[in-house]
């Protein structure tokens, strides 16, 4: 990734938490009209999206949901107590609090993140080109989804406006909100395809057209609307690449935190931290792919996270093709739900743009929709680990929770932070458990 200074950006825009509309400028760098008043301004701003997003470690949205998603959900484990706000949620249930320091990071990065995203999109009309006004839009709308799902994968409800005592709205309408701006993003790429102008300004990597399809069909499958799912993963080219690049100084979030070195959290076990009903088929490829034993000192935890400047894939193939499984499953379509299946299980390293193959053969268990769901749901937990959805795919698929016998998590949703409730009288009376 470009380095990206974005601190004299921000510190003109509206850096606020929810319930919050004061505006905190700094005398010495530009006032917010002036940054969004201009094109050029506005790709700026698109370039801090990506930052704030993806950069600073455990301090970033991407990094704090990967850890809350693995420690909550047996994928993780805490390597040193110390680290109190991580153990926390590896314990789990009345452990994890509203004053928790990664609940909170998810929540605050993310309604930032949402924030300056709706910033952005509201003052396009300044832009003239079209393909330079459709870049905008979608890069913007694709951070704003990025954000808005986090959160309803850890929340039941936020709320998705900026203003004071911003209302709160249900997990599903929260989704419903993220995939229509997508929608809108993807009909204006398609009608005025981005130009160089935008493409040649941001951090390359993000595959935009093909990103905003991949992402309907996420928030798609998690809202439960299986038809939409179904037809944005047919869009998606599975053999392009869409990633968020690093380098030295704008790290690789994981690594840089956790699996560069023994002293906050790795992978539980070779087998995911996964119970004996979903433990992975010894001959599975992945597992090599995503943790490695040779070295008995250093971080049990590989993939995506070897090095600094290792570069996060925005989604897999392997993800577009379980969102297929998953959603023709649950229409009762059984043998579309296996022939998408079947192209995970048998796909190869050689085969898969990123190199992640399991090598299996084809399924052969049971033809119902109960036991191909729990294939469809083993292979999530191993093609997208260490990515954060295995909370919420624990909830969709009514695995046992948190106090249930064989629980395989420790909660159903986060507390809302303290500075929510501090702040913002709409937040719900009572926290989920």
């Amino acid at each position: 990734m470009k380095k990206i200074i974005i601190t004299s950006v921000l510190a003109g825009l509206l850096v606020l938490q929810n319930a919050c509309t004061q505006e905190y400028l700094n005398p010495s760098t530009a006032s917010q009209p002036q940054v969004v008043g201009s094109t050029d301004g506005l790709i700026t701003v698109c370039n801090s999206l990506q930052y704030r997003y993806s950069v600073g470690g455990g301090g970033s949205v991407l990094g704090s949901a990967v850890s809350a998603g693995g420690l909550t959900t047996n994928e993780l484990i805490v390597l040193n107590q110390g680290n109190g706000e991580e153990f926390a949620l590896q314990q789990g249930q009345a452990n994890v609090t509203s004053s928790n320091g990664v609940v909170r990071i998810i929540w605050t990065q993310s309604q930032l993140l949402r924030s300056n995203a709706d910033l952005v999109l509201a003052n396009t009309g300044v832009v003239t080109d079209p393909g330079t006004k459709s870049g905008i839009v979608a890069y913007a709308s694709i951070f704003r989804a990025l954000a808005i799902g986090t959160l309803a994968q850890f929340f039941q409800s936020a709320p998705i406006v900026t203003g004071e005592n911003a209302p709160f709205v249900d997990r599903i309408d929260m989704l419903k909100n993220a995939i229509a701006s997508l929608e809108t993003a993807a009909t204006m790429v398609t009608a005025n395809p981005v130009s160089a102008n935008f493409t040649g300004k941001v951090p390359a990597g993000i595959d935009i057209p093909n990103t905003l399809q991949a992402l309907i069909a996420r928030y798609a499958l998690m809202a439960g609307d299986y038809d939409k799912a179904l037809a944005a993963a047919a869009k998606v080219d599975l053999t392009k690449k869409s990633v968020f690049n690093f380098d030295d100084t704008s790290r690789n979030p994981i690594f840089f935190t956790a699996f560069g070195n023994v002293n906050v959290y790795a992978p539980t076990n070779t087998a995911l931290g996964l119970p004996a009903v979903l433990a992975p088929n010894a001959a599975d490829k992945r597992i090599a792919f995503y943790t490695q034993t040779a070295n008995t000192k250093a971080n049990l935890g590989t993939g995506f996270y070897t090095a600094n400047n290792t570069p996060i894939p925005v989604y897999l193939p392997g993800e577009i093709l379980l969102i297929q499984a998953e959603a023709s499953a649950r229409k009762g379509d059984l043998t579309g739900a296996v022939t998408a299946l079947n192209k995970v299980l048998t796909k190869t390293a050689a085969t898969d743009a990123f190199g992640v193959g399991a090598g299996l053969p084809a399924y052969s268990g049971a033809q119902t929709a109960d036991a191909i769901l729990l294939e469809i749901l083993r292979n999530r937990h191993i093609e997208l680990a260490f990515t954060g959805f295995r909370l919420e795919d624990s909830r969709r698929f009514n695995r046992p929770g948190p106090g249930a016998a064989g629980s395989e998590r420790n909660r159903n949703f986060f507390p809302y932070p303290r500075v929510e409730r501090e702040n913002n009288t709409s937040t719900p009376a009572t926290d989920p458990s």
